[in-house]
């Protein structure tokens, strides 16, 4: 397995920085749809609802397809599980939602490290870039979490509103979940899908229909 260096921290870095071109900031997860309806309405329930999208929905599951792609014996594989990935998404949102991220992933990944990457989900793309550059497994999965869990943190903290230290404390508060979820998940196992988050993926559900909104989904 590959091992933690500089280089590596830093590659993962670039990668889930808000500046990176995937254009993260777009997406609420279906988040400003619970927002909007008084769902979710301070710290506590944002966490709630964060919370309950990484445990039981489709932060538990993109952990697995990360480290399914990352352990994908060829090409034939890593299609196989891009397309249960795309299966998997609750809603047409939640589908371009990671679609549209991992088409900008791929681009800009494949144009800067010269990787072979094209038409894969955004988890499953994060999972094979980091196998190609020999990236460790779990420190990727890690920080695709935090970088998940920020966005949507964030949405919270625009739209509630809530103070960045609460915003950041909410953050902060899940390091140890997201250890445990890659724990869970690092075998790429996909029998292990499971989602059982059925407000949140109401919630998105909701947000296409939206008449007023700021995010994409």
């Amino acid at each position: 397995m590959a091992t933690v260096t500089d280089t590596c921290l830093l590659t993962l870095a670039q990668w889930f920085s808000p500046a990176y071109p995937v254009g993260g900031f777009a997406y609420s997860h279906g988040l400003e749809a619970a927002i909007d309806r008084g769902r979710v309405r301070d710290a506590d329930t944002l966490a709630d609802w964060i919370e309950t999208v990484l445990s039981h929905g489709a932060g538990h599951n993109d952990a697995l397809f990360l480290a399914a792609a990352y352990r994908a014996g060829d090409d034939a594989a890593l299609r196989e599980i891009d397309r249960t990935s795309r299966a998997f998404a609750a809603s047409a949102e939640r589908l371009k939602e990671s679609d549209l991220q991992g088409q900008a992933f791929c681009q800009i990944t494949g144009a800067v490290w010269q990787a072979a990457l094209s038409g894969l989900t955004y988890p499953v793309a994060a999972g094979r870039a980091a196998r190609l550059e020999g990236l460790p497994l779990r420190l990727t999965a890690q920080m695709f979490l935090h970088a998940f869990t920020s966005s949507l943190a964030t949405v919270g903290m625009r739209l509630i509103p809530l103070g960045q230290t609460e915003g950041q404390a909410i953050i902060h508060r899940f390091a140890p979940l997201h250890a445990d979820l890659v724990a869970e998940t690092e075998d790429g196992d996909l029998g292990k899908l499971s989602s059982t988050a059925f407000g949140a993926d109401i919630d998105a559900m909701i947000h296409e229909t939206q008449y007023s909104r700021i995010f994409r989904t």
